[in-house]
């Protein structure tokens, strides 16, 4: 069987690469796999094809690589050709990305009146969506990775219910572990210069606008400043009387602006976030270090995982750290959401940008951490890349079947 993937960039960083490298090394075992890429890390096993693009803009990029990539599938005979991109040759659409039609329209909501404007004229929203209107309509079989991104694309797209399948992506559930934090922990924190008492938040995401990077930032000033003002308050009333801990109904519980960092991993306008971070008094309790290609170190080395993310079809991160033992605090708007109950393996906030309720439940989290996390390696072992590799295969392999039949 011979499959021919498409993947814009092909590297070692980022939750959608990372996912399709581990997904093609179990291909590879039972199929002859091609990669059409941009850019890719060599793979042993896997036959790359360079889809050239012109760079000059993001629109004219994702229209050339579209272009040249359907030119190039028609040289090479394949049993099934797979898109992770939106493209219009393929047989399978992984709609990895989710709906854009949607992400716009919550944009909307949140952005000045002006910038709302911009998204009618924009020539990368405009291709985007046409893209994405004929990957819908034309592709054959398309994969969602949540039940969301499915409801979504029937909304805005009319699609038949009939043509899509959920699947939820897994995880190396051997890669990320609980166990990793006897390996890792005490290393990694002194590496980052990190008390072993404090308490350690981990946010690991690119595109940190979309990832609500902001929210969680504000947050961690919130903490401060609440704390601040019920330490002084409760002095002033009574010099005589200890104070009461901070967040005493649910909260951050007594922990001091020291106790409590957040790391930061993954791409985006770092020095935005850092001078968000100055001008929210939190600078020193943040540590950005970009991105990392043994994540598994930093989710060993934290208590708790936030991504607050405007919209997020499914992040593998949430499932990452979930495998790692974190309780997980995300939004409604992420698929990954559908695996958490609600108190039990993390939290799952309705306001995308309430950094109050953010920080309410990252003290609840920080304060009951050891069962969440517990809960939350159970629901992430019912995942692992193993079976969605298989459930992937199978569903390939019907097709293939369907079509030669036909």
């Amino acid at each position: 069987m011979k499959l021919i993937f498409i993947k814009k960039n092909f590297l070692i960083y980022g939750g959608a690469e990372n996912y399709m490298k581990t997904l093609t090394d179990r291909f590879r075992e039972k199929a002859d796999v091609h990669i059409m890429s941009r850019k890719w890390t060599e793979t042993p096993g896997i036959t790359f094809h360079k889809i050239n693009s012109i760079q000059f803009s993001s629109f004219l990029s994702m229209l050339t690589f579209n272009l040249n990539a359907c030119r190039k599938i028609k040289t090479i005979t394949a049993d099934c050709i797979i898109s992770f991109e939106r493209t219009t040759c393929q047989d399978v659409y992984r709609a990895g990305e989710g709906c854009h039609a949607e992400w716009l329209q919550l944009r909307r909501k949140i952005e000045p009146w002006w910038k709302r404007y911009t998204f009618l004229i924009n020539p990368l929203h405009i291709a985007l969506l046409r893209l994405e209107k004929k990957a819908f309509h034309d592709t054959r079989l398309i994969i969602a990775n949540s039940n969301m991104v499915k409801s979504q694309i029937i909304n805005h797209y009319a699609v038949s219910e009939k043509k899509i399948k959920v699947l939820y992506n897994g995880v190396d559930i051997k890669r990320f572990s609980p166990l990793n934090a006897e390996t890792y922990r005490t290393n990694v924190r002194k590496e980052l210069s990190i008390s072993k008492d404090a308490k350690v938040i981990l946010f690991v995401g690119s595109g940190f606008e979309r990832k609500g990077l902001g929210t969680l930032i504000r947050a961690m000033s919130l903490i401060k400043r609440k704390e601040t003002n019920i330490l002084h308050n409760n002095t002033k009333k009574n010099e005589n009387n200890p104070p009461s801990p901070p967040f005493s109904k649910g909260g951050m519980g007594g922990f001091s602006k020291k106790d409590i960092k957040l790391i930061v991993i993954g791409r985006g306008n770092i020095n935005k976030f850092k001078s968000l971070a100055k001008k929210c008094g939190s600078h020193e309790n943040v540590l950005f270090l970009g991105a990392q290609s043994e994540v598994e170190r930093l989710y060993a080395a934290a208590d708790i995982f936030a991504l607050p993310t405007i919209y997020d079809p499914f992040s593998n991160a949430v499932l990452e750290a979930m495998a790692s033992g974190l309780p997980v605090i995300t939004t409604r708007n992420n698929g990954a959401a559908e695996l958490i109950r609600n108190g039990e393996e993390g939290f799952i906030l309705k306001d995308l940008t309430d950094y109050n309720a953010l920080s309410e439940k990252i003290g609840q989290a920080l304060s009951n951490c050891k069962a969440m996390g517990y809960k939350a390696r159970l629901t992430a072992e019912k995942y692992p890349i193993e079976k969605t590799a298989e459930e992937f295969m199978k569903i390939i392999s019907e097709l293939i079947s369907v079509q030669n039949r036909h």
